[in-house]
This record gives C-alpha cells, sequence and structure tokens, in this order.
C-alpha cells in the first residue's frame, strides 16, 4: 500500500472513532411523562426536557429552594414541560447565575424516585439578547 492510502484510512478510522463517541453521548429531548416511562423501564439514559419555571403573576418563581447557608449544593424547583406537567428538579449544586431571569430551561439528567435529577441545567435568558441573537447559558453539577 502507498503511504497517501495509510494516511487516508487512518483519516477515516479517527472520524468513525469521533462519530460513534459523539453518538454516545447524545441523550434524546422527551417531556416528563416519557422521562417517568423511561425510568420505569429501567432506562438510564440521560435525557433533556425543555420547560418554563412555575411563576406567578408577578413574575416570582414558586417551589423554588435554594439555602445556600444551609447546603450550597442542594438546588430544588419546579418546572413545567410543553405539556403543562408540573415536576420538582433536584440540582446537587449551587444555583446558576440569572436563573430567576431564565424565561425558558433545559433539564438534563434523568427520573429518580418521583423527582427529576438534574446533572445539567441550560438556560435562555431574555435579558441575554445582543443584536437579535439570543445566548444560552449552561451550569452543570460538580462530579463529587
Amino acid at each position: 500500500m502507498k503511504k497517501i492510502q495509510i494516511f487516508g484510512l487512518v483519516i477515516i478510522a479517527v472520524a468513525i472513532g469521533i462519530i460513534i463517541s459523539t453518538a454516545g453521548d447524545a441523550s434524546t429531548y422527551v417531556d416528563f411523562s416519557k422521562a417517568q416511562e423511561m425510568a420505569s423501564s429501567g432506562d438510564d439514559e440521560s435525557i433533556h426536557v425543555v420547560g418554563k419555571l412555575k411563576k406567578n403573576t408577578a413574575g416570582q418563581i414558586l417551589e423554588m429552594e435554594y439555602q445556600p447557608e444551609v447546603d450550597p449544593n442542594y438546588f430544588t424547583f419546579t418546572l413545567i414541560d410543553n405539556n403543562n406537567v408540573s415536576q420538582k428538579v433536584v440540582y446537587k449544586s449551587t444555583k446558576p447565575q440569572d436563573f430567576d431571569k431564565s424565561e425558558q430551561v433545559v433539564v438534563v439528567g434523568k427520573m429518580q424516585n418521583g423527582t427529576f435529577a438534574a446533572e445539567k441545567i441550560l438556560m435562555k435568558c431574555p435579558s441575554k439578547y445582543e443584536n437579535g441573537k439570543l445566548e444560552t447559558t449552561e451550569a452543570t453539577a460538580s462530579k463529587s
């Protein structure tokens, strides 16, 4: 074989390896009902759930608990998915900056014991618009 052919095969093998490793890291977008079904069936895959925070008419977030003086790595809130299903979300890390300003939230994690255990929180904040672009902020729970 010529050197160019060997080089081409190496490039193809590396590309296939990258594609396989990225596909294994991908997760699906579902609602809370589907997340509960997946947990009941024993599926241990991380999933994305898109929703809005439960707020009152004044825009204040309801059913949110964060007491950094008691436990700075415990944050809970209620998220309403696109099918209007409310679910308690537990995030075992600090409350993300500008969380209160979030318009829409994506939580990444899985259902555990009747609550959604979030590993990551992705926020879309209306205050972050610049030149018509929406900036997304990501918070990730630290692995202890």
